[in-house]
């Protein structure tokens, strides 16, 4: 038979073990899973399969990683629109804090106002309020005396400055900055009311060495007092005009004040005023507001009328001496003042200002009538004699309608029937065109 070993002969035998040359033999696996569901697609050939974007993966990671450097763009380019509005915006930020800072130069640190009641020592004092409180090496102590104004600090209170008295805004708005226009010969026929307030108010502030050569001390004030538009006030703004002094204006309505206190208090301060701008003139116009007779009030205001009264008194005729300050009391009705205030001390010189004559309206007339272009046929004696109760103020009335009646027609010349018609309507409106019962 063949020469090749029989079959089965190779075997090994059984329990050895094959050589490590020999393959292990491989464990049964499962067959993967197909890649793809459903009907397998061809493969794309020619351009489209050339442009196809491969894809990514994994898909949600780049995504999210997108996002991120979406954002982070956004910020940058917020960024970067911050940055150029503010090189923009800087000149005027700095410009901002320029002024800011000038505002709080301005505006320093708070301050409070308060009054020195009693000092204790060079660096310690009692204020109004009853605190004791420092005072700071840098204020002046030769200045501070009881009832001076001083500033606090706002939070420790203590005296950082020395504030000088203010004046009342009422009292700055009653001096004359300006003086009168009249004058001495723009009043008619009053020479003796002249002569007396002269020698009561002008006389001793221009020499007062005269009334020291005679012995006796000038008066310290004068009341003007008569019918409406004889003259009084026209008389003090001639004083005004003529005199160099300081010159207050003041109305005697002007002295009530709504809260109590207020009014002794302007008063106060008006003679103060007057007393630190001397040589001065104070004039008080309708006296008879606040200078009533005394009685029996039963509401408060009438007791601060009163007491604002009280209060004139007493810096007519006080303890202190104001030899430079002369008063000029005007009023319509000098039998409803109180006889305090009239006393000799107070007011040493009435003078009464009476309705006019014949001269004194010959003279008003003239005055007056100065300046218009009469015709020929204007007879001034006819109203000067006329016996009618004329004052100065409806002299010049009837001037002054005269002129406008004339100027109504176009007239350059003003005419004696003009005059006539301008009486007539003065005297109409003073007595008849007056509603019945207002002055009783």
């Amino acid at each position: 038979m063949g020469q090749g070993a029989p079959a089965g002969l190779n075997r090994p035998p059984r329990g050895e073990k094959k050589k490590d040359g020999d393959k292990k033999e491989k464990k049964f696996k499962p067959a993967a899973p197909p890649a793809r569901v459903g009907r397998r697609q061809r493969k794309q050939r020619g351009y489209g399969a050339a442009a196809r974007i491969p894809a990514v993966t994994p898909l949600a990671k780049c995504k999210l990683r997108l996002m991120k450097l979406d954002r982070i763009k956004d910020y940058l380019l917020m960024e970067e629109e911050f940055v150029t509005s503010q090189e923009r915006l800087n000149p005027r930020l700095e410009k901002k804090a320029i002024n800011r800072s000038r505002i709080d130069i301005f505006r320093g640190s708070p301050m409070r106002v308060g009054r020195l009641a009693e000092m204790i020592d060079e660096n310690h004092a009692i204020i109004s309020q009853g605190y004791y409180v420092t005072v700071l090496s840098f204020v002046d102590k030769d200045q501070l005396e009881p009832g001076c104004k001083i500033l606090l600090h706002d939070k420790l209170l203590s005296v950082v400055g020395l504030l000088q008295d203010d004046v009342d805004p009422m009292v700055s708005v009653m001096k004359v900055e300006k003086a009168p226009l009249e004058t001495y010969a723009d009043i008619g026929g009053l020479d003796a009311q002249i002569q007396e307030i002269k020698e009561a108010v002008e006389l001793p502030l221009t020499h007062p060495e005269l009334y020291e050569d005679i012995g006796v001390k000038p008066p310290k004030g004068v009341i003007l007092y008569g019918e409406p538009g004889t003259g009084k006030t026209l008389l003090a703004k001639a004083v005004a005009n003529s005199t160099s002094a300081t010159f207050l204006r003041v109305v005697g309505s002007e002295l009530i004040q709504k809260y109590l206190g207020e009014g002794p208090k302007l008063v106060r301060e008006i003679f103060r005023v007057a007393d630190d701008l001397s040589p001065s003139i104070v004039f008080i116009d309708e006296i008879d507001a606040v200078g009533t007779k005394r009685y029996d009030a039963r509401s408060g205001a009438e007791r601060e009328i009163q007491r604002t009264m009280l209060e004139l008194l007493n810096q007519l005729d006080g303890f202190d001496s104001r030899a430079d300050v002369k008063v000029i009391l005007a009023t319509n009705k000098i039998e409803s003042l109180d006889p305090a205030l009239l006393r000799p001390g107070r007011i040493d010189r009435k003078i009464e200002f009476p309705l006019p004559d014949i001269n004194t309206r010959r003279r008003i007339f003239q005055i007056h009538t100065s300046r218009m272009p009469l015709s020929e046929d204007v007879n001034l004696d006819e109203f000067v004699m006329t016996k009618d109760e004329l004052s100065g103020a409806d002299i010049k009335a009837i001037c002054t309608e005269a002129g406008l009646f004339a100027l109504r027609e176009r007239r350059m010349k003003v005419t004696h029937p003009d005059f006539e018609k301008a009486k007539e309507k003065i005297m109409y409106k003073k007595k008849d065109g007056v509603p019945e019962g207002m002055y009783t």
